[in-house]
């Protein structure tokens, strides 16, 4: 679909729209719920001044229907203004949305405001009559019935032809030194205690892995540099996996004896290396209290 300036969200109630709307974040939109469509003109007025190449997604549903009729006239003002959108709306079936709801003991939204009156299948018949223009003006409808929430966000990814599903995963690298205690916030933990360590080396003891000498040490080894070649191809190989389940972060720690020297010039030299591969990677180091990108 490529880019564009605004996405608007719509849909019937329990469709997936708070779903979608973490995926479109993900993807660096920034997210508004629930705006009324008459409040759009001034949005565009704050985008123009901000003078930034920001998305914007918004969700609009049945809570503002007194300003659904406002939707299209506020959509044509925003084409006339010469700002790209497009709508997504997600659709779902009566018995599955029937499902949701009893599954999460929340009230449809028309229930609530005739006072629970309506049964669940008639505010969903009431939500569809109300929302048919919005669905008509679509341009992708996405029918969430059989989607879970991991499926959705491969969807919206292939709408918006963003980055390939695997480099929307965050890769959080961190060092340690285990005589501080193992981490437990960790997906994957590795022990670089096999490597050599500097600080037997009486002009390195007093360095960290953030300095040259250090890392040249550390990196010198045949047995390290095959270990960063495997670990970096186990991780991309991994990474669509991760992605497809609906992972945004991978938490990885490099561990060695103290988290001074090894492990510091190992997970910089990893996040070198998946940066390369455009991963979007960090490293930060336990020990030494601070983060690079």
């Amino acid at each position: 679909m490529g880019k564009v300036d605004f996405v608007i969200i719509t849909g019937l109630s329990g469709a997936g729209k708070t779903q979608a709307m973490k995926v479109l974040e993900d993807l660096q939109f920034f997210c508004i719920d629930n705006l009324p469509p008459a409040l759009l003109p001034r949005l565009v007025e704050l985008h123009v001044h901000s003078q930034s190449a920001r998305q914007y997604a918004i969700a609009i549903d049945i809570r503002v229907r007194e300003y659904f009729s406002d939707l299209r006239r506020s959509l044509e003002w925003l084409e006339r203004s010469g700002h790209s959108y497009k709508i997504i709306f997600l659709d779902c079936s009566d018995a599955v949305l029937v499902k949701r709801y009893s599954e999460t003991r929340r009230l449809h939204p028309l229930t609530k405001s005739e006072g629970g009156t309506q049964s669940i299948f008639q505010s969903i018949a009431e939500e569809r009559r109300l929302l048919a223009d919005a669905r008509e003006m679509a341009d992708v409808v996405i029918d969430t019935s059989e989607l879970r929430p991991m499926d959705l966000r491969v969807r919206i990814n292939e709408i918006f032809a963003g980055p390939p599903l695997h480099e929307s995963v965050f890769v959080d690298l961190f060092s340690f030194g285990y005589k501080y205690g193992a981490p437990i916030d960790a997906d994957i933990v590795f022990d670089v205690r096999f490597i050599p360590n500097p600080f037997y080396v009486d002009e390195l003891r007093s360095l960290t892995g953030q300095d040259a000498a250090v890392a040249e040490y550390v990196l010198q080894w045949p047995a390290t540099q095959e270990f960063l070649e495997k670990f970096v191809d186990l991780i991309c190989e991994l990474l669509p996996n991760y992605a497809r389940e609906g992972k945004g972060r991978l938490t990885v720690a490099i561990g060695c004896t103290g988290g001074q020297h090894r492990s510091v010039a190992i997970a910089n030299e990893l996040a070198n290396r998946l940066e390369a591969r455009r991963i979007k990677v960090r490293a930060r180091h336990r020990e030494l209290g601070w983060s690079v990108s």
